[in-house]
């Protein structure tokens, strides 16, 4: 444990390190901006340069701009993962981000800055990307720079298992430690992998899925690198299935890679490339603009929706005994279980012997008014708490139960890979399928929801949106 506090201690301190370079060189780059503008006969009606640089609309400027600015930056990404950055992916964030900066600026503030030839306009918004770009790309790649050597040189290691402790696993981690600038990976020990052979004679512990949890907070893992031996699809993932509740990287050797049917992203480390499974295919921007959609949405749907909902549950109260409000455990992000909510639909104890029991069109477990709810989708609509919480997305997978997990992923390996993002209200799968009466239509429904996996995007979620916004209004919700 103390080991994981010393690294998240320092990736703590890097966050630190990279948010305050941004800010100082944010102001600077705007102080610099404004002695530009005075230069280029921009502003007007000031005697010199001092009184226009300590005028009320200048230092006004000087601390809301680069506040601005930090919100921009927040929002791109770059501060979700500060460990190991990507050079160029740190070139083209910087860029991306100092070219929405400049339009911000530009609109807010500098419209009226016209000096009257249309090539001086222009040069002068070029100067301000320039800066902005410029001075916080250079204090960036410091830090980056530092962190770097300090991986390379072993002085700043991350502790990390290796799940699969046959032949090709040791013979991964021996190629990793031979090489002469370090990868960052302490290898701790082995995780066995059910039907290989561990390596004997191994100086490094093996360990059991089951008791990982405990392993990993003892000896504080920063990340999973998944070395399967066997070529058995159905064990290997089921056990990466198992590491997704651990809330840690997961990475998988390249030559593995092709067990794997979906598109994943490319792990930015030295030396020997990985591939990272429990990060979806959507960029660090876009996670954080989603997740910023969800809870703005989701709240005001809550408030927008509250007469309905009182509505809703008086007619659900007075037509059938029973709560107004169904829960459902479900597994979300991560392999994490939490309770969906919804407005009961069936008769109260619908699953009394226990067995989980999916629903068909003629199920006579459900109420009049519940099949009416449910041809509109109006029994989803208390999900948005789930949404406001975190335990879902408005788009995304359609989150399941255990007893069925299990069963789609002896048919769909691939599907543990649904895990890696949050479960949604309505997904590609419910618009593109709709509800499944068995097994063998979820896993024709899982394909749906692994395509939405390869290609997620806000784009896509909103065609999602749209989609299911025609199924509502035209009652196709059964």
């Amino acid at each position: 444990m103390k080991i994981r506090l010393d690294i998240s201690n320092k990736a703590h301190q890097q966050r630190i390190k990279y948010v305050v370079g941004d800010f100082l060189m944010s102001n600077l780059a705007w102080f610099t901006y404004n002695i530009v503008r005075y230069h280029m006969g921009a502003v007007i009606g000031y005697g010199n340069m001092g009184t226009y640089l300590s005028s009320k609309m200048v230092l006004l400027g000087q601390l809301f701009f680069p506040l601005l600015m930090m919100v921009t930056y927040a929002f791109s990404g770059y501060y979700n993962n500060v460990c190991r950055k990507s050079r160029i992916q740190e070139l083209l964030t910087t860029m991306a981000s100092a070219g929405i900066n400049t339009l911000l600026i530009f609109f807010l503030a500098l419209i009226n800055d016209v000096i009257g030839v249309r090539g001086s306009d222009y040069e002068m918004i070029l100067i301000l990307w320039l800066l902005l770009f410029g001075f916080v790309y250079a204090a960036r790649c410091i830090t980056t720079n530092i962190a770097s050597n300090l991986i390379k040189s072993r002085r700043w290691t991350f502790p990390t298992l290796v799940v699969g402790s046959g032949s090709a696993a040791v013979a991964f981690v021996n190629k990793m430690n031979s090489m002469r600038k370090a990868t960052g990976h302490q290898v701790m020990g082995y995780v066995n992998i059910p039907g290989e052979n561990p390596v004997k004679g191994n100086p490094l512990p093996n360990y059991e899925l089951d008791e990982l949890h405990e392993v990993c907070e003892e000896l504080g893992i920063w990340e999973l690198i998944v070395v399967p031996t066997r070529d058995d699809t159905v064990q290997t993932m089921n056990a990466i299935n198992k590491l997704f509740s651990l809330g840690l990287p997961i990475l998988i050797a390249p030559e593995r890679f092709n067990m794997i049917q979906s598109q994943v992203r490319i792990s930015d480390i030295y030396g020997e490339p990985l591939v990272n499974i429990s990060d979806s295919s959507m960029s660090d921007s876009g996670k954080n603009l989603k997740r910023a959609i969800d809870v703005v949405v989701s709240l005001i749907a809550l408030i927008v929706l509250t007469p309905l909902y009182a509505i809703v549950a008086s007619i659900i109260k007075s037509t059938s005994p029973g709560p107004v409000f169904y829960l459902q455990q479900r597994v979300g992000l991560h392999n994490k279980p939490f309770n969906i909510i919804k407005f009961r639909s069936m008769v109260q104890d619908a699953e009394a012997s226990g067995t989980p029991q999916l629903s068909s069109d003629d199920d006579p477990r459900i109420t009049p008014f519940g099949r009416f709810m449910r041809k509109y989708r109006i029994d989803e609509l208390p999900q948005f708490w789930n949404v406001l919480k975190g335990d879902m997305s408005i788009v995304g997978p359609r989150p399941e139960r255990k007893y069925y997990i299990d069963q789609i992923i002896k048919r769909v390996p691939a599907y543990a890979l649904l895990h890696q993002v949050r479960p949604g209200i309505t997904s590609m799968g419910m618009v593109k399928f709709g509800y499944a009466k068995n097994v063998d239509e979820m896993v024709e429904r899982v394909k749906y929801d692994l395509m939405y996996l390869d290609n997620m995007s806000l784009l896509n979620d909103l065609k999602i949106l749209i989609y299911t916004i025609s199924i509502v209004f035209k009652g196709r919700g059964m």
